[in-house]
């Protein structure tokens, strides 16, 4: 069960950066975001993961939306910023750096389908369930912004 312990950073935990994004696109109704499921789990999670030595941060959010998610043809609309907390093994303190993009792909499957079995389009209204609360939280603090990067591709 995901509670509060995870988002309490224990003393002399190394930290390890990572790096993805929410991915937004319009289909004529409504807006739908990219959203991966990791293998042994019914809910959602947003693409994202680590940054390889000498990799550029926003390079590392493409790379791995296209490996969880399958989605290449991104446009960046901004850095929606970052969001911290304990990696799923509780060894590592985690720092993932998320950013907005906009995009008009519509089929789209995962490259790297040994962690995430499956991507979905889903609606932004009603948000589904996700396995991480902050990835949730970051879309309810920036819905302005993610609706506006849909509007303007109108």
């Amino acid at each position: 069960m995901i509670d509060d312990s995870w988002y309490r950073r224990p003393k002399g935990l190394r930290e390890r950066h990572a790096a993805g994004g929410v991915v937004v696109r319009w289909d004529g109704h409504q807006i739908l975001l990219a959203l991966a499921r990791e293998r042994g789990h019914i809910d959602y999670v947003l693409p994202k993961g680590h940054i390889e030595a000498g990799e550029k941060i926003e390079c590392a959010a493409r790379r791995e939306i296209e490996e969880e998610v399958g989605v290449s043809k991104l446009q960046l609309v901004e850095k929606l910023g970052t969001k911290e907390r304990l990696d799923f093994h509780k060894k590592e303190w985690k720092i993932t750096h998320y950013f907005l993009y906009s995009t008009e792909q519509i089929d789209a499957v995962p490259t790297d389908t040994t962690h995430h079995e499956s991507m979905s389009w889903v609606p932004l209204d009603p948000l589904p369930v996700f396995f991480w609360p902050e990835q949730r939280a970051l879309i309810e603090e920036n819905a302005r912004q993610i609706r506006e990067a849909v509007d303007r591709k109108d």
